[in-house]
């Protein structure tokens, strides 16, 4: 089985910030992951991915928040996309004043 994209879709919420997500069913985990997803997602606001979930082969699942890296666990493309979301919030609400 070869990898299916289940998901690529751009979601404009300003002129100067967009969120990206892609998504693939692989026929094994990528390496450092259990699970057989991969995935991108990413939220850009002026030029800069500012939160973006993803899970390159070697790393596994990870998230990144502002300069911040962190593991992730994944527990469905449910509460991915939740979790994404929830930090995209998160960030607005942080940087309404930058």
């Amino acid at each position: 089985m070869d990898a299916v994209e289940l998901l690529r879709t751009r979601i404009v919420f300003s002129g100067n910030a967009f969120a990206e997500l892609v998504l693939w069913r692989v026929p094994a985990p990528v390496r450092g992951s259990t699970h057989d997803f991969k995935y991108r997602l990413a939220y850009v606001v002026e030029q800069v991915c500012v939160v973006r979930y993803d899970n390159e082969a070697g790393k596994g699942d990870h998230r990144h928040f502002g300069e911040r890296e962190s593991s992730y666990t994944f527990q469905g493309v449910d509460k991915l996309i939740a979790d994404f979301q929830r930090d995209i919030a998160r960030w607005n609400n942080e940087n309404r004043n930058a």
